[in-house]
């Protein structure tokens, strides 16, 4: 997918944290002028991109 495809968001992950660290994430994201949504994925396209090398290759 090009880097700047737009693909539809269809699914939600639901973590808990402690309030402190969110509400500091945000603040934080907020002072970057970013999102907490957009910085999580980022986060979970780059741990997926990261550990697809790891993937065992399957034949077929």
């Amino acid at each position: 997918m090009p880097k700047h495809a737009k693909s539809k968001k269809d699914a939600q992950l639901i973590i808990r944290i402690g309030k402190a660290d969110r509400d500091a994430f945000v603040q934080l994201c907020d002072e970057l002028d970013t999102s907490a949504a957009r910085e999580v994925r980022r986060f979970i396209r780059a741990f997926l991109a990261e550990h697809a090398a790891d993937e065992p290759k399957t034949k077929g």
